[in-house]
C-alpha cells in the first residue's frame, strides 16, 4: 500500500530524473564533446547535455536511457556521496562496497568496475567526493561502444567542474553525528578568450550513526584552461583525496532478515579505530587538448593518468552460530583481515569528430582509438574465527592492528586494453534519426603471482556493437528503438586467477524501446523505457567444487520512467519509478543451500520510485520536500536474507541573506528503521540505514 500511494504520487506529478531532451536548436558547427565541455551556464533541474554519445547531440536524439544529477539537485539535497546521489535514479540497488568503495547496481547488474570520469575509465575501489562534480551522468545498458569492456547494466560518469566563469564561494556545513565539513570553489576567467582557472576542495571531520564511525577527508582539484585562439583549448586537470573511516560491513542476519538491533551496533573489534580503519589516497593528473580544423571537423586527445593506495583493516561477522542445547542464545562468529592495494595506471583516448553530409543526409561521424595501461598489486592477510560473540548483544573483542604470518593473496595483475571505435549520427530528415556504432577491443590480462603459485595470462579480442532508431513526429515527441552488446572479461577489473583464466568472456544484450515528451517549452521532460537485458556465460562454481565454469545465464525485464520540471515560477522537481524483473535464468551454481537458478539478482528492489520538489520565491527562500520507495531485496544470491523495502522522506528549507545562502536538510524524516544496502554476494553483511538526520549549511557566494 505504501508503495502505491508513494509512485502514484511521483507519477502523478509527472516529473522524473534527469534525461531532458533538449530544445536548443540546430547546431550550425561543431561542438566540443560534452564530457570536456567548459560552460559557466547553470541548467537547473532539467540538463540538457550528456557524454553518453561523445558528440554534440540533443539529448532526444538519444536511442538510450541516460539519467543525469545536475549539481542543483546535489546543492540542494546536500548530496555528499554517490550513494546519496543514486537516490535520485530510477533501477539502481546499493551495495556498501565492503566498507571502502562506491558499489552499485544498475538494472540488476553490478557495476562495481564501471565508474568513469570525464569519460575515463574510474574504476579504483575508493569513495569518491563530490566537491568537484558538476553533475552526474547514469548511462543506462551496454555502452562498451565507446568505453570498453563493463557496463552490463550501465555506468556512472562523473562530470566535473571546470573553469569558464567567475566564482568564489565557500561552504561550510554541521549537523547530526557531529558532521563537520568545508567546501570551497573558486575561479577566475583571466583573458577574454576565455582562459581561466578553478581550485575546488573540501575537508571533513565527521562521525557517525554507527558505532565508532569517523569519515577524516581532504580533496583539492585544482583546473587550468588555456585558449591561444579561438579553434584550440587545453584542459589541465588534477586531483587529490584521501579518505580515513571505519570499514565497516554492518550487521549480520538471522532467521532470514537483518537482527532487530539498534542501528549503531557494530560486529567488529572494540579497538576499531585502530584495528578496522580503511585508509585510501587517491590523485590523478588528466590533460585534454582539444583543435576545432573548422565548422565541421574537430579532434581531441584526453590523456588522464592516476595512482591509488589502500590500507583496509577490518573486523566482519562470520558465521551465525544457532541455539543449540549447549548455546542458549545465538551467536556470531568474527573473521578478519588486512587487505593492501596499490595501483596506477593511465588511459590515452583520440577522437576525431566530423559532420558531413552524404546522400542526402547529415552524419555526425565519431573515430576514435584508446590505449590504456594498469597495474594493481593486492596483498591480503586473513583469519577467521578470531573471536565469537552474542548475536544481539555483542561484547567486542580487542584484535591485533596487524596480522602478520603468510599472505592468503599476494599478486599484481596487469591489464592492457585497446581500442579502435567509430559511431555515425545520422539524420535521414523528416525526423527519422538513427545512431550506429562499433568498437573493437585487445584486452589482455596478467596475473604476477609472488607466492607459490603459477602466473597467468590471457588474451581476448571482442566486438562491441550498437544500433539505435529514432522517430520525432515534431519538437515534443522522440520515440526510440536500439540494441547494444557489451563483454565482461575474466577478471574484469580484478586479477584472473587458475578458476576463471581459460574462461571466454561473458556477453551482455540490451534490447530497448522508448519515448521521450519535450513538453511546456523545454521545462518539463519525461521518458519511459521497457527493456530486456542478457548477461550470458556467468562464472559459476560446479556443485562441489571450487573450478568455474562459464554455465549462467541473468537476465532482466524493465520498465523505467524518468523526468523532470524546471518552471520560471520556482517550481523544480525530479522523480523516477522503476520496476526490474532481474532473475538468474541459467545456473549450476548452489548458494547458502538453495539452488541459484530462478532467484531474483542480489540488492536489485523489484519496485523503486524517488520524487524531489522544492520552490523558490523569487530566489530569495524556497522549501523542498521529497521520498524514496525501495522495495524489498535479497541479499545474497540464494534469496535466503530479505531485506525489507521501506519509504524515507528528505525536507529542505533554504533562504538568501545578502551573500550568504542559509539551507537546512533533513533525512528521513520520520526515522525509519531499515536496511540501505547489503553486500550482495552474503547473507550476513548488511547495512543499516541513518536515522533522521538534520544538516546546516551556510554557502558564502563573494
Amino acid at each position: 500500500m505504501k508503495f502505491a500511494l508513494f509512485a502514484s504520487s511521483a507519477l502523478t506529478s509527472a516529473v522524473l530524473v534527469s534525461i531532458s531532451p533538449a530544445a536548443a536548436e540546430e547546431r550550425a558547427e561543431v561542438e566540443q564533446p560534452t564530457s570536456i565541455v567548459v560552460t559557466g551556464q547553470r541548467e537547473g533541474y532539467a540538463p540538457k547535455s550528456t557524454s553518453a554519445a561523445k558528440v554534440p547531440v540533443k539529448l532526444r536524439d538519444l536511442p538510450q536511457t541516460v539519467d543525469v544529477v545536475p549539481i542543483e539537485v546535489l546543492r540542494d539535497q546536500r548530496a555528499l556521496s554517490i550513494q546519496d546521489a543514486m537516490k535520485n535514479v530510477p533501477g539502481v540497488g546499493l551495495s556498501h562496497g565492503d566498507g571502502q568503495r562506491d558499489q552499485i547496481t544498475i538494472r540488476g547488474f553490478s557495476a562495481i568496475s564501471d565508474q568513469f570520469v570525464e569519460g575515463f575509465r574510474d574504476d579504483a575501489l575508493y569513495f569518491r567526493d563530490l566537491s568537484n562534480v558538476e553533475r552526474i551522468e547514469v548511462i543506462k545498458g551496454p555502452a562498451a561502444v565507446l568505453y570498453g569492456r563493463g557496463s552490463s547494466g550501465g555506468l556512472i560518469n562523473r562530470v566535473t567542474r571546470k573553469p569558464g566563469e567567475d566564482v568564489n564561494s565557500l561552504t561550510l556545513s554541521a549537523g547530526s553525528w557531529d558532521t563537520k565539513r568545508a567546501e570551497g570553489d573558486f575561479g577566475r576567467v583571466i583573458t577574454a578568450d576565455g582562459s581561466g582557472f578553478r581550485l575546488t576542495g573540501a575537508v571533513e571531520r565527521s562521525g557517525s550513526y554507527r558505532q565508532f564511525q569517523f569519515l577524516d577527508r581532504e580533496t583539492i582539484a585544482p583546473s587550468f584552461l588555456y585558449k591561444p585562439d579561438d579553434r584550440t583549448e587545453l584542459l589541465l586537470q588534477a586531483d587529490y583525496l584521501r579518505d580515513a573511516r571505519i570499514t565497516d560491513f554492518g550487521i549480520p542476519a538471522y532467521q532470514g532478515r537483518p537482527v532487530d538491533v539498534a542501528p549503531g551496533t557494530y560486529y567488529g573489534a572494540a579497538n576499531a579505530r585502530e584495528a578496522d580503519v580503511s585508509r585510501a589516497l587517491v590523485t590523478s593528473q588528466t590533460i585534454s587538448l582539444t583543435h576545432r580544423f573548422s565548422d565541421t571537423l574537430s579532434l581531441r586527445n584526453g590523456f588522464r593518468h592516476y595512482d591509488y593506495d589502500l590500507d583496509r583493516r577490518n573486523t566482519l561477522s562470520g558465521a551465525v552460530l544457532p541455539v543449540t542445547a549447549t548455546r542458549p542464545r545465538p551467536q556470531v562468529s568474527l573473521n578478519r583481515s588486512n587487505f593492501f592495494r596499490h595501483e596506477n595506471g593511465w588511459s590515452n583516448q583520440l577522437e576525431l569528430t566530423q559532420i558531413a553530409r552524404l546522400g542526402g543526409m547529415e552524419h555526425t561521424l565519431l573515430y576514435g582509438f584508446e590505449i590504456a595501461r594498469q597495474r594493481k598489486d593486492q596483498l591480503l592477510y586473513s583469519r577467521t574465527g578470531i573471536a565469537i560473540v552474542d548475536l544481539i548483544a555483542p561484547i567486542l573483542p580487542v584484535v591485533p592492528v596487524d596480522l602478520g604470518g603468510t599472505p592468503a593473496t599476494n599478486n599484481q595483475g596487469r591489464f592492457k586494453n585497446e581500442g579502435l571505435y567509430v559511431q555515425d549520427l545520422i539524420d535521414f530528415g523528416s525526423g527519422l534519426k538513427a545512431l550506429v556504432g562499433l568498437r573493437h577491443d585487445w584486452f589482455e590480462q596478467r596475473t604476477i603471482q609472488r607466492l607459490a603459485l603459477p602466473s597467468l595470462a590471457r588474451k581476448d579480442s571482442e566486438w562491441s556493437p550498437r544500433a539505435g532508431l529514432v522517430f520525432q513526429p515534431d519538437d515534443t515527441q522522440s520515440y526510440y528503438a536500439s540494441w547494444s552488446r557489451s563483454f565482461q572479461p575474466s577478471g574484469e577489473g580484478f586479477a584472473i586467477a587458475a578458476s576463471n583464466a581459460d574462461i571466454e568472456p561473458e556477453k551482455t544484450t540490451n534490447k530497448e524501446i522508448g519515448a521521450k515528451y519535450t513538453l511546456l517549452g523545454g521545462k518539463l521532460n519525461t521518458t519511459v523505457s521497457l527493456f530486456e537485458l542478457e548477461r550470458t556465460g556467468i562464472k559459476s562454481a560446479a556443485p562441489g567444487s571450487t573450478v568455474l565454469i562459464p554455465i549462467g545465464t541473468q537476465r532482466t525485464r524493465g520498465i523505467e520512467l524518468s523526468g523532470n520540471l524546471d518552471l520560471a515560477s520556482g517550481w523544480r522537481a525530479i522523480a523516477g519509478y522503476s520496476y526490474l524483473d532481474a532473475r538468474v535464468t541459467k545456473s549450476l551454481a548452489v548458494e547458502s543451500g538453495q539452488p541459484v537458478e530462478g532467484k531474483r539478482a542480489t540488492l536489485t528492489p523489484e519496485h523503486g520510485a524517488n520524487l524531489f520538489v522544492t520552490k523558490s520565491f523569487a530566489d530569495r527562500f524556497g522549501f523542498g520536500i521529497g521520498g524514496n520507495y525501495v522495495d524489498d531485496r535479497f541479499a545474497n544470491p540464494g534469496n535466503t536474507v530479505v531485506l525489507p523495502g521501506y519509504v524515507t522522506f528528505d525536507a529542505l528549507a533554504w533562504a538568501k541573506l545578502g551573500i550568504a545562502r542559509l539551507q537546512l536538510n533533513a533525512t528521513n524524516l520520520f526515522d525509519e528503521r531499515y536496511t540501505v544496502s547489503g553486500h550482495g554476494t552474503s547473507p550476513i553483511l548488511n547495512l543499516p540505514g541513518a536515522p533522521r538526520t538534520v544538516i546546516a549549511t551556510m554557502t558564502l557566494a563573494m
